[in-house]
């Protein structure tokens, strides 16, 4: 019963440990803006989070199944705004799965070989993380006119949505992304592992 309940503690603190890990919702008013600071953030917690849980547990999977609960809360979160009379796509909801089901293929095709899962699943995290969520971001419907139309109460001054101007690849909110997702998730996830141990 301990050992289930443990699992159960884990996986709760640690989907609250990344949502609370900068903005974890991309609103649609400064989607844009916050994108480098979402990816940065939520392909390291999201490698601490899976890699302490999956190396805890030891079966491949685990990291997917703790993707799930974190889309779950932020559907609950998107229909709740969705409630307050906020439109549909005023919220977008993260990808972090297909992320998280590479980093348990690593780990399962490595034969659970815990260093090869927190070096090539967290650089497999870090760079594929940014990708999906921008791929998202672009099938939003309009978002400079539900930036304009639909602020947060609760947007400060400074965050004012502004059109994204289109710049060449060293100043891709992906490649920034991906590269300091990519580099910062393999030291962070073998600290996760760490405390595992």
């Amino acid at each position: 019963t301990t050992h289930y309940l443990f699992i159960v503690v884990v996986a709760v603190n640690g989907t609250l440990l990344t949502i609370n890990a900068g903005d974890y919702i991309f609103y649609t008013d400064w989607a844009w803006t916050s994108f480098v600071v979402f990816s940065i953030s939520q392909s390291t917690m999201l490698v601490v989070g899976a890699i302490y849980y999956m190396l805890f547990t030891g079966v491949p999977g685990t990291a997917t199944y703790y993707a799930t609960i974190m889309t779950i809360y932020t559907w609950v979160a998107k229909g709740a705004w969705f409630a307050l009379g906020y439109p549909y796509d005023f919220i977008v909801v993260p990808v972090w799965i297909p992320s998280a089901m590479l980093l348990d293929l690593t780990y399962w095709a490595t034969r659970r070989n815990k260093h090869a899962a927190i070096i090539i699943g967290g650089t497999l995290v870090g760079l594929s993380l940014p990708i999906f969520n921008m791929i998202n971001l672009l099938l939003v419907r309009d978002p400079l006119e539900m930036a304009f139309k639909y602020p947060r109460p609760t947007l400060p001054p400074y965050m004012t949505p502004i059109e994204p101007q289109v710049g060449k690849f060293y100043n891709s909110p992906v490649a920034l992304g991906s590269g300091a997702g990519a580099v910062l998730s393999v030291p962070i996830a073998a600290l996760g592992a760490k405390l595992n141990t």
